[in-house]
């Protein structure tokens, strides 16, 4: 065999997408034949190959070439296989999987080498990967250190607004979703939260919890006949995600959003939902197009205390908590 060594960005780089939550067949062929189309000089492949290749064929090249550019770099392997292992258990117990599949997540990458090459500012699946070099009880070092992995549950939500506010609302419940293990989906609309549900209730074993707008039932019944006893789905009560935020906690925000300036009762009491008024707001006053992304960073920064806890963003919670618990 002849290589083209990986560097020690390229190398933490393939660690990073190994051990990111995603489908691991996927995951493990893309890794693999990248590294085996760029790295490896002989014998030769063409992706058409590889196409081609049994897993385990593929899994035995792509693992000799990372550690073989470990051996290069200085990092020798000692036969020390319990990261993969852990990795191994955490990969089959969260995804279903198969015989070809376990032929790439079965493998003897020289992790503990890796670890060598990793600094404190990484990402939180490198954290746990660091982590399983050392921790005895990796779900305590998970709440000691809210790196996220293992993953307990999974939430489909509709957008970003939810992403960044959720995790929020859960740290007021005391449900820090980083220490417990909940990986939040921004699925990009209500049509893609059913199709990511149909994807990912036929490659999970974890619980998912689906969050829809009010006008989302339609979208609702149609993961009903697929929906899984050990998932969860929430219709919100009212409007979108902005509408069940605190009267005061939503005007904080506005405050802020627009440095103080003055807005009648009647815009902000005007029936319509909270998106809506946001829009005609801005649009009057000749702001910039309404970004949901951006005012929800504002909503987050203008989190003060328990009181802007509603008693619908405390049943969200209260909801993803049992489904977490219940695992």
């Amino acid at each position: 065999m002849k290589i083209k060594p990986l560097t020690k960005e390229q190398i933490i780089i393939s660690a990073d997408r190994l051990t990111r939550f995603k489908n691991p067949e996927t995951k493990y062929l893309r890794v693999f034949s990248d590294i085996l189309l760029h790295n490896l000089i002989a014998p030769r492949f063409s992706r058409n190959d590889l196409d081609n290749m049994d897993y385990e064929s593929i899994k035995n090249l792509a693992q000799e070439v990372i550690n073989n550019s470990l051996a290069m770099s200085g990092y020798e392997c000692k036969n020390d296989y319990v990261i993969n292992k852990a990795l191994l258990d955490y990969e089959t117990s969260v995804f279903v999987t198969d015989s070809n599949i376990l032929k790439l997540i079965d493998n003897k990458i020289n992790y503990r080498a890796i670890l060598n090459l990793l600094s404190d500012d990484i990402p939180k699946n490198l954290q746990w990967l660091r982590a399983l070099g050392t921790a005895g009880d990796i779900r305590q070092a998970r709440k000691d250190l809210g790196f996220k992995f293992p993953i307990e549950v999974l939430v489909l939500a509709e957008g970003a607004t939810e992403e960044t506010l959720l995790p929020e609302f859960g740290k007021l419940c005391g449900f820090d979703f980083d220490k417990e293990g909940v990986f939040l989906y921004a699925s990009g609309g209500k049509n893609q939260v059913v199709k990511s549900y149909y994807e990912f209730a036929d490659s999970l074993k974890i619980p998912i919890f689906v969050l829809f707008d009010r006008d989302g039932k339609e979208n609702a019944d149609e993961i009903m006949p697929k929906l899984r006893a050990k998932d969860k789905i929430h219709i919100l009560k009212c409007g979108e995600f902005e509408d069940i935020l605190s009267e005061k906690h939503f005007q904080r925000a506005l405050d802020y959003e627009l440095k103080n300036i003055s807005i009648p009762a009647t815009e902000i009491d005007s029936g319509l939902s909270r998106v809506k008024i946001l829009e005609e707001i801005f649009k009057k006053r000749g702001m910039h197009e309404l970004k949901k992304a951006e005012f929800a960073k504002t909503v987050k920064f203008n989190i003060q205390s328990s009181e802007d806890l509603t008693p619908e963003l405390a049943e969200i919670i209260g909801e993803i908590k049992n489904l977490a618990g219940n695992f």
